[in-house]
């Protein structure tokens, strides 16, 4: 008879080489409340495709951050929902969620309802294999792209994953959208654009998935890019983003950032009052009307009544910190640019600055605020010495990124002018940069 110590040995070792949540090495934990934030507003529509997707990782966080019991509540919730999604009680897009409830009723010390969960990931294996050998099912690879992503994985490794998803089962629409999405965040701050294949995808993925706002801004903004005028389509992609479920899915920033570039800032905060106006207790959306003032302040501004859009400004983000108690990094940066602008807020900015360099961050976060605290020291402080020091703080990280290559630029330039007194300094850590 085989002993308890070596029956749980062999248990552990099953779930180990399970595909799901626990298993992944979904790192950094610090951001799991700024994530829990962020997948609320998605929304939880019906009809949503990866509805299924966001309960079992919103299960995975809770349980990170000790709600156990909010936890197995989502994941029965993702069950749910794949069964409403695919018609069907059971399927291979269960393997991930069956694994999450194995390794959580293991850690509540149910080890026999978590043997029973890895007979039911066992039965699926069994039932639906891989269509390519030695591969994992496309559910999993789908869904583990779809999670690496909130977690700013390489986006080699998803976009590989998405690649095999799609490879053996090409009829699933979504998948193939959000794929396309990802390869084109990795341009999303190139004035030039995709390249014509990546357009091409795009085209293609937009005819598959017609419904899909977000993807067509994204599309109409690399034909801007490259020299289309697309106005006419701004606007009704806007009527169909206001009629719209409110999420972080709809489009809605993304057709924002469209009336920015190519209409008008001040068409971009009607266009998010309007919809504010509508739901007016939907945070997304105050998020949105918070970020077109700021844009007006920062990129726009003409002087012209400046003072009393930048108070409405700043109020608007102060609402938005009881609104998000875990304010992103990239938030809290916009609060201090906008308090750096105030004559009556200049010390709150140093403030927020301060306690975000204290603050212990990731190296990729740390260069984000390197580079942006080095802009506020040039413009705002008249600190030139300073401001270098720390564009080469964020050159120095190793995170390849645009915040690197932007430093790098800018010290650059800075050399080759040759006029600043930290020129000398600056050849020298380019050299060794090289």
């Amino acid at each position: 008879m085989m002993s308890a110590a070596l029956s749980e040995t062999m248990q552990t070792s099953t779930m180990e080489s399970l595909q799901c949540h626990f298993n992944w090495d979904l790192e950094p934990t610090s951001r799991l409340l700024q994530l829990r934030d962020k997948l609320k507003d998605i929304g939880t529509e019906e009809g949503n495709r990866w509805l299924g997707h966001i309960y079992n990782l919103q299960g995975f966080i809770q349980y990170k951050l000790g709600f156990n019991e909010d936890a197995k509540s989502l994941f029965s919730k993702a069950a749910e929902a794949f069964h409403e999604l695919r018609h069907a009680d059971e399927g291979p897009w269960l393997l991930v969620n069956y694994g999450n409830l194995a390794w959580l009723h293991y850690h509540l010390g149910d080890e026999a309802e978590s043997q029973a969960y890895l007979s039911k990931v066992d039965a699926l294996m069994k039932n639906h294999p891989s269509p390519s050998q030695g591969e994992l099912h496309p559910e999993v690879y789908a869904e583990k792209a779809w999670t690496l992503m909130y977690f700013a994985a390489d986006r080699k490794v998803v976009a590989d994953y998405f690649e095999k998803a799609i490879r053996m089962q090409p009829d699933m629409v979504e998948w193939n959208t959000s794929h396309v999405i990802g390869l084109v965040s990795a341009h999303k701050h190139s004035d030039a654009g995709v390249e014509d294949d990546l357009l091409e995808k795009m085209r293609h993925a937009k005819e598959q998935d017609p419904e899909n706002v977000y993807l067509a801004a994204l599309y109409l903004e690399q034909l801007a890019k490259k020299g289309a005028r697309v106005e006419a389509e701004i606007f009704q992609l806007a009527n169909k983003v206001l009629r719209s479920p409110v999420s972080s899915y709809s489009g809605m920033k993304a057709v924002l950032r469209l009336y920015r570039n190519y209409i008008s800032v001040n068409e971009a905060i009607d266009l998010a009052e309007k919809a504010l106006e509508e739901h007016p207790d939907e945070r997304y959306l105050k998020m949105c009307v918070a970020l077109c003032y700021r844009w007006k302040i920062i990129h726009f501004s003409d002087g012209c009544h400046r003072q009393s859009i930048l108070d409405k400004a700043i109020c608007l983000y102060e609402d938005l910190l009881s609104l998000y108690p875990h304010f992103s990094l990239m938030k809290e940066i916009d609060l201090a640019s906008l308090y750096a602008k105030s004559s009556d807020h200049k010390a709150k900015a140093e403030q927020i600055y301060q306690q975000l360099l204290d603050r212990d961050l990731e190296p990729a976060e740390k260069q984000v605020l390197y580079n942006h605290y080095a802009y506020y020291l040039f413009y705002d402080r008249k600190d030139s010495k300073g401001s270098v020091q720390y564009h080469m703080k964020a050159a120095e990280i190793t995170q390849q990124s645009f915040y690197k290559e932007n430093s790098i630029k800018l010290l650059e330039t800075i050399r080759d002018k040759g006029k600043h007194p930290m020129c000398q300094e600056i050849k020298e850590f380019l050299k060794k940069d090289e």
